[in-house]
């Protein structure tokens, strides 16, 4: 039982730390190739402005702007995405280094009454 918990606690830390990774990795390296690939864009700043800002006179924001920032929520579904792969791929190694556990052959299995009562049968016949 300890050795599970100590197996699980391993486990949720790595989680964290595999998840801050390919956060990292997603944000920093993945999405700026994708937005290269569709034209230059950042997938982060799209959104769909409900409320504009108000602005007053000097220029300060008295009231933000209200949006739906979908591109934030593209970028984590790609991220979603890459963990899974990620996990799968980490999960399918770990599997393969693991050795079936081979079973012991079974011992030699006995002759059944009937073959016994048989064998004697068949020596009493042929004492006679």
């Amino acid at each position: 039982m300890t050795g599970n918990l100590i197996e699980l606690a391993v486990a949720v830390l790595l989680a964290g730390a595999v998840g801050s990774v390919v956060n990292g990795f997603v944000n920093l390296i993945m999405m700026p190739i994708i937005g290269y690939f569709s034209g230059g864009q950042d997938f982060s700043e799209y959104k769909v402005i409900l409320v504009d800002a108000v602005v007053a006179a000097d220029g300060a924001v008295t009231t933000p702007e209200n949006a739906i920032m979908y591109g934030a929520w593209v970028n984590t579904i790609i991220s979603l995405i890459i963990v899974g792969l990620i996990l799968f791929i980490i999960v399918k190694a770990y599997n393969q280094t693991k050795k079936p556990v081979k079973k012991a052959p079974a011992a030699p299995a006995g002759p059944t009454q009937v073959e016994l009562l048989t064998e004697i049968l068949d020596t009493l016949k042929s004492q006679k």
